[in-house]
């Protein structure tokens, strides 16, 4: 993969959703890097210890839903916030649909719907790389796709902590006076290394 070709890297809630046979999992990424235009690719960056990653690395296709402004925390905080090894995130939700391709994608609070099927895969320690082509897509809706700043003041407004831990990647807050060497962030599913002291 040569990244000097990316063309446009987007910041923003997505959720990464992926099957195995019948089994369905979804998780929170927030960046989605366009590589080439024409095919048009991309390249996701997911974490080895989340399931869905090696959902992905069987069946070789992954689905993105481009969350909305309007999605409500609760959306959020079920794809992100809950293990996928433990829960199924995607049954009994009214808002998630399958595709004719087979895979699940949220309806109601996505502006934009697409699926890739994966032409390489790199490791790169905890985190997997996949790049891939672009099968099928489809806009939802005209609202604004939601972005962690826009998350942090109006989706789940958060006081800021006297102290605490801050995630270089992605902004999420880790209040307390220590962070654990083997935590893993929430929404982007970075390492304790990605993280830097705030003192407000």
């Amino acid at each position: 993969m040569d990244i000097t070709s990316m063309e446009k890297i987007g910041y923003g809630i997505y959720v990464l959703t992926a099957n195995d046979n019948g089994d369905k999992n979804g998780c929170i990424i927030n960046t989605l890097m366009q590589v080439t235009s024409s095919p048009a690719a991309a390249v996701i960056a997911v974490n080895k210890q989340n399931k869905t990653c090696g959902m992905i690395e069987k069946s070789g296709k992954f689905g993105i839903s481009v969350l909305t402004e309007e999605t409500p925390f609760e959306v959020i905080k079920r794809f992100g916030f809950a293990s996928g090894r433990d829960t199924d995130k995607l049954s009994g939700a009214d808002y998630v649909e399958t595709s004719p391709a087979g895979l699940a994608y949220l309806n109601k609070y996505s502006c934009a719907r697409m699926e890739f099927a994966v032409k390489n895969m790199i490791d790169c320690g905890t985190h997997i790389l996949f790049a891939a082509d672009l099968t099928d897509g489809e806009k939802l809706s005209d609202i604004p796709a939601a972005s962690y700043s826009y998350y942090r003041e109006h989706i789940k407004p958060k006081p800021q902590p006297k102290k605490g831990w801050v995630c270089k990647i992605c902004g999420y807050i880790y209040e307390g006076d220590e962070l654990p060497e083997d935590f893993i962030c929430p929404w982007c599913k970075h390492g304790a290394a990605d993280f830097e002291r705030v003192d407000l």
